[in-house]
């Protein structure tokens, strides 16, 4: 539960390490961040300084960290992975990089699906799968397969499909990275509307200054520490 809160996520001293040979590496050296309901989250910084370290630890994706994760008010570091995964299947929407559609499924297949495992009546998922592409300008590609789709219309499906279940937080690593800089405007601009229609909250990890500019805050990782602006 929420707990009358608006703060959808919070991390306290999270730090995380690798260890390569003889060298130990601090990716994360202490990061506290709050990210509140409805906000949208710029995470800035170059390749290689844990971007998609910082992520994993906000989706639940990978153990090693230490310090505290709290999910809409749910202390996370004492769970399991069968509740992580209820967290990240309830709580979570993910949008990345590369679009990951299933090749097999059309547009409207890969939207509905994630609905119908975790419990939608299949009306509702077509229904809200319908209703979510078309809001991202696809009600005249639901049943073309992602090879038929272009780059820019793949990753649209993929922001339908991380908005499907109605997540607390969206994850976003580099959604527009693959996209020249017309298309990843429409598309950031596309899916800033429809998270912030839903009063979903969202962190998008990228190195582009101009992009994150269009959000409410950004935060920048450097060395493993985390700043505000």
């Amino acid at each position: 539960m929420n707990n009358g809160s608006n703060i959808i996520a919070s991390l306290v001293d999270v730090r995380r390490s690798f260890t390569q040979g003889d060298v130990t590496i601090d990716v994360l050296r202490g990061v506290n961040l709050q990210i509140r309901a409805g906000e949208l989250v710029a995470l800035l910084g170059p390749s290689g300084t844990g971007k998609s370290t910082l992520l994993q630890a906000l989706g639940l994706l990978e153990g090693g960290f230490t310090g505290s994760i709290k999910i809409d008010g749910v202390e996370t570091r004492d769970l399991n992975p069968d509740e992580h995964t209820e967290i990240r299947r309830e709580k979570l929407g993910f949008v990345y990089q590369f679009h990951h559609l299933l090749p097999d499924f059309n547009a409207l297949e890969n939207v509905t699906l994630p609905q119908l495992i975790a419990g939608a009546a299949p009306e509702e998922a077509v229904e809200r799968g319908t209703a979510l592409l078309s809001a991202l300008g696809l009600s005249e590609r639901l049943e073309h397969r992602p090879s038929k789709l272009s780059g820019g219309e793949q990753q649209r499906v993929a922001v339908a499909r991380a908005l499907a279940n109605k997540p607390r937080l969206v994850l976003a690593d580099e959604p527009t990275g693959n996209l020249d800089e017309h298309t990843a405007d429409i598309v950031l601009s596309e899916f800033m509307g429809l998270v912030r229609e839903q009063g979903t909250a969202a962190v998008v990890a990228t190195h582009n200054e101009r992009l994150a500019r269009k959000m409410d805050r950004i935060v920048r990782l450097h060395d493993g520490i985390l700043t505000e602006g």
